[in-house]
Order: C-alpha cells, then structure tokens, then sequence
C-alpha cells in the first residue's frame, strides 16, 4: 500500500473522516482504510479529492513535501492517459513486458492501460513514478 498524506490533509481541512466519507459516497471506515494505508484510495476519488481541495496529487502520494495545485483541474481520460503511458514507455526504451515486470503486472494488463480500455489504478502509477521519478501531477496533465 502507499503511505499518505490524506489524513492531514483532512484534518488541514477541519473534516472529519465522516465527512470526507459523505463527499466520496464512501463510509469513514474505508476513509480510515486510505488514511493508514490498509488499502489504496482510488484514482478517480483521489484526483477527486485534490481537485476540490487544491492539493497536489505528488504531496497527499508523498512523492513531493510540497502541496501546491498546479493551474487547472486534472481530469481523468482512459484514451488520453493510455497514449501518455505508451510514449512514456518508448521514451524509456521499453517493451511492454519490460514496464509490466518493474510494476509487478501482467503485460496484458499494461497492455489493457496502453489502449485506454482500463483506468490505471492509483498504486500502479504511484510505482511508476516512483520508480522512474516523475511527478504524478505532471504526467496526469
């Protein structure tokens, strides 16, 4: 799982779990679940999440101290973050097998994020980042 910022950035906030719970459609307990890193927050109410709050995505992943929103919204496109993933990869000089074996995937499930038919899932790209050292925030946009 990924250790996170989540937590204080709620209580930065003045929420409490509950409450950051009813904006997800999600009980406080799967909230508590992401704040201590038992299971990983999805993408989609992740990029959420800093969306509404102004929070980098790289600060509450902690792969930046700082918190500061880059201008703009970050939306979220299976076809737009496939052909990101797949020039990434040929940047990088890749295969396909390569990246899936450093993720710890299948390549047909890479694949499935290449063709856009599946939304990475939020530690997936955590790993890749971290991995390759880029920043989440950048490469979302």
């Amino acid at each position: 799982m990924i250790d996170n910022n989540l937590k204080s950035a709620r209580e930065e906030l003045e929420m409490t779990q509950t409450e950051l719970g009813n904006i997800f459609g999600v009980h406080n307990s799967t909230v508590r679940g992401w704040e201590n890193s038992y299971d990983t927050i999805p993408l989609k109410k992740l990029i959420k999440f800093c969306n509404n709050f102004n929070y980098s995505v790289d600060y509450i992943l902690r792969l930046s101290k700082n918190n500061k929103q880059y201008d703009g919204e970050i939306k979220l496109d299976k076809k737009s973050m496939g052909i990101k993933l797949k020039r990434l990869r040929r940047n990088l000089g890749l295969s396909q097998q390569e990246i899936a074996d450093t993720l710890s995937i299948s390549r047909a499930c890479y694949s499935h994020y290449e063709i856009g038919m599946n939304l990475i899932t939020t530690l997936t790209l955590y790993t890749l980042c971290k991995t390759y050292k880029l920043s989440i925030d950048e490469f979302l946009r």
